[in-house]
């Protein structure tokens, strides 16, 4: 019996020397609007395990010098807050750096009602698909087995620029070369999106569209003894 409470006691006292001692290393941060982080510890200069450059100062102290976050995520760790994103579609695990998906070239974007575009537009491996749905019906399009390789998204009863406004933003589509936003009854079926980009590149285009043949706006309607017209 006494050499079982000689034990116990034993145990407790490293347990409790061992969180004191825990305690008393563990880096003291202070988090500040300046971008600039305080760590109080015995480390060299360098880098940290987030890759930041930092130095000790005359105190000891080491400084960890980072890019200042945007309002309302001053305490946010450094590294964690990114200034762009992108819409390409990523694992859920294993080695991020092994993504599933090519980092496509163009984005393309449709506001659609479930029968009205249906089957033509298959996806290309140069563009990032985006349907946005705006009655509300997700699940039929499972049919198309290009569609499930496209992003959707549904709010019911919007236009195509209330979609785009708020996620096409800049800081989202600024990997991408050449952006489409599409209405939904554009037939596609004789039209070679490459072939539309070259002429694009050539000369020189900010916005464009193609031309349509048949009874349409003036501005629109195919030349057949010129490449683009303006």
């Amino acid at each position: 019996m006494k050499l079982t409470l000689t034990t116990v006691a034993a145990a407790a006292i490293g347990f409790t020397i061992g969180i004191l001692i825990s305690i008393c290393s563990l880096p003291k941060v202070s988090f500040s609007y300046a971008g600039e982080h305080s760590v109080s510890c015995s480390c060299k200069s360098g880098k940290d395990f987030a890759g930041n450059f930092s130095k000790i100062d005359a105190n000891g102290t080491l400084k960890i010098y980072e890019a200042t976050n945007p309002k309302g995520a001053e305490t946010l760790p450094p590294g964690f807050v990114v200034s762009e994103s992108n819409l390409y579609q990523h694992r859920l695990w294993g080695n991020p750096d092994e993504d599933l998906p090519n980092k496509h070239k163009y984005l393309v974007a449709f506001a659609v009602g479930y029968g009205t575009m249906k089957d033509n537009f298959a996806s290309s491996k140069n563009f990032t698909v985006i349907l946005f749905h705006y009655d509300g019906r997700l699940n039929e399009w499972d049919e198309f087995e290009w569609s499930k390789e496209v992003i959707h998204i549904t709010a019911r009863k919007q236009t195509k620029w209330w979609f785009a406004k708020r996620f096409l933003h800049p800081d989202i589509v600024a990997p991408y070369e050449y952006i489409f936003i599409w209405d939904e009854d554009l037939g596609v079926d004789h039209f070679d999106a490459e072939e539309y980009i070259k002429l694009v590149r050539k000369y020189g285009l900010e916005i464009s569209q193609p031309a349509v043949e048949g009874f349409q706006w003036r501005m629109t309607q195919r030349k057949p003894d010129q490449d683009v017209h303006k």
